[in-house]
Parts: structure tokens; C-alpha cells; sequence
């Protein structure tokens, strides 16, 4: 039987404690977790090995006579003997199930890895391989493209992957690099475990009139410039339909009206909304009549000549 050096495996030293025997394995276990390498069966195999390694490393019981057993085997190299030889029998424990079963939460949020292990593993420290041990998936990110109407209202997606289709609702209020999510729509589980939860990264398209900024929105307004001078009203637009706004006389360009409650819905409450800034941009008119040219004139001297209130 092949000897396993656990240590060499995680790549720590024996003389590591439990925090750093846990991140080596973190960091390994990312590394070559099955989800990460659909179909590569050496990565397959390396992670196997890496839960066996962390199972017996992170046990205190298992690892004292892991390391008895390890210096039994090392003197017997040191000596010169035929690894074939070594008298593996004062360790094993009878084979067959047998001890507690051990969990622990990992990296993934779930006990180990219910795949089977070495015969090493079962020689040495009973036959736990193969006891219903599970994984939970892996978390799995998606990403989703949404209007900024979509993005006011709610809307949902369907997505499709592995042979599924989810229907997915995205709530109102929905922020650009936000993430909605979906749980138990991840990876599926190892040996039965639990699947991974789904995660939507929304990207809200630009808008031809809207610029944001959290709940807020903003947009230009055009107003005539006889609406500009003596004032009126014009219409502005909201992602729920036209609202009519007051312009009072004598209005610059550039002059910026607060519309409360008429912004983004808050993803938190989507009952409370932000507001809307409508900025005037005063529209000149052009191809003057003979008669309006005249008239503009007319207004032109008047003010040079200080005839005003």
C-alpha cells in the first residue's frame, strides 16, 4: 500500500497549526473544486485528494496518529528497508465502518466532499468513505442586461444552462453592478448536497433621456423661449407616463426643478421613490416670419434703448 504525505499534499509543514492547515486547503480547494473544471478528471482526482488531506489534518485525533504512523514510516526509510515490507497492519483499524462521522463547514458552506477515499484512508482510519458525506455547490454568477424602464418597473428573465430553465424576477428598483439572488439555482451538490445559489449581476442599459445616480434621475427639458420669458407650463417626462411642470416668468436656461417621488424606486422599499431633476434647456426659435422677425427688432431697440420696468 502507498504511503499519502497529507502535509505534502495541502503543502504545509508538519509543524503547521489548524489556521494555516485550513487556508492552505481554502486555497487549494478553489483551485481544483470540480465546478471550477468541468470534465478534468486529474483536477477531479487532486481534489480528492485535497479532502482526504484536510480530513485527517484538521482532525486532532486522526492527525496524532497520522503522525505517529508517519514516523514510523519515515524511520523505516531511513533505515534502508524495503517500503514493500513495512508492517502496516499495527495501524489499521479493521477496515469496515466505523468511528464517528466528522463534519465541518468549509469554504463552500457545507461538509466535506462525498466522494470516496484512498484506501489508504480507509485502512488506516476505518472504512467513513462512502458514509452519505456531502458537498453543497458552488455559487454561480450570471450576468443580466435590463433597461432602465426594467429596471423601474421589475421585470424577469429566463435563463437556460446545463439543461434548465429558471425564471428569474428582478425587482424593482434594481441598481447597475447589483446583484440579485436566486437560491438553490448554483452548481449542484456533491454526494446529495445541497446546490449552490444563483447570482444575477444587472447591467442597466443607458437611456436616451434619463441619466441616474442612486434613486435619482435626471434629465433636460426643452422650453420654449416665449414659455422662457413669460412663463406657462410644459410637459416632462417620468418612466410613469408625462407630468406637467410650472414654469414661472423669466425662467433661465440651465434652472433645475426638483420633482419629488418622480425617480427610481429604492431597491430596500421600492414604496419610496427618489426624485426627478428636470434641467431647462431654452429652445430658440428659428425660420422667423417677416412679422415675428419685425416684432423681435421692435424688442431688440426697445431694450437698448432701457424702455423697461
Amino acid at each position: 500500500m502507498e504511503y499519502k504525505d497529507y502535509y505534502k499534499i495541502l503543502g504545509v509543514g508538519r509543524d503547521a497549526d489548524e489556521k494555516e492547515i485550513k487556508r492552505a486547503y481554502r486555497k487549494l480547494a478553489r483551485q481544483y473544486h470540480p465546478d471550477v473544471n468541468p470534465g478534468d478528471k486529474r483536477a477531479e482526482e487532486k481534489f480528492k485528494e485535497i479532502n482526504e488531506a484536510y480530513e485527517v489534518l484538521s482532525d486532532p485525533q486522526k492527525r496524532a496518529k497520522y503522525d505517529r504512523l508517519g514516523s514510523s514510516w519515515q524511520q523505516w526509510q531511513r533505515m534502508g528497508r524495503d517500503p514493500g515490507q513495512f508492517d502496516w497492519g499495527q495501524w489499521f483499524t479493521g477496515g469496515g465502518p466505523g468511528g464517528a462521522r466528522v463534519e465541518w463547514s468549509d469554504l463552500f458552506g457545507g461538509a466535506k466532499s462525498g466522494s470516496a477515499f484512498s484506501d489508504f484512508f480507509n485502512a488506516i482510519f476505518g472504512g467513513m468513505a462512502g458514509r452519505g458525506r456531502t458537498m453543497r455547490g458552488q455559487d454561480v454568477e450570471a450576468a443580466v442586461e435590463i433597461s432602465l424602464e426594467e429596471a423601474y418597473h421589475g421585470t424577469t428573465r429566463v435563463l437556460k444552462g446545463n439543461g434548465r430553465r429558471i425564471r428569474v424576477k428582478i425587482p424593482p428598483g434594481a441598481r447597475n453592478g447589483s446583484k440579485v439572488k436566486v437560491a438553490g439555482k448554483g452548481s449542484p451538490g456533491l454526494g446529495g448536497g445541497p446546490p449552490g445559489d444563483l447570482y444575477l449581476k444587472i447591467t442597466v442599459k443607458p437611456h436616451p433621456i434619463f441619466k441616474r445616480k442612486r434613486d435619482d434621475l435626471r434629465c433636460e427639458v426643452p422650453v420654449d423661449l416665449y414659455t422662457a420669458v413669460l412663463g406657462g407650463s410644459v410637459r416632462v417626462p417620468t418612466l410613469d407616463g408625462e407630468v406637467s411642470l410650472k414654469i414661472p416668468p423669466g425662467t433661465d436656461g440651465g434652472k433645475t426643478f426638483r420633482l419629488r417621488g418622480k425617480g427610481m424606486p429604492n431597491p430596500r422599499d421600492p414604496q419610496r421613490f427618489g426624485d426627478l431633476l428636470a434641467t431647462v434647456r431654452i429652445r430658440v426659435p428659428h425660420h422667423l416670419s417677416e412679422r415675428e422677425r419685425e416684432l423681435f427688432e421692435e424688442l431688440a431697440r426697445l431694450r437698448a434703448k432701457g424702455d423697461r420696468p
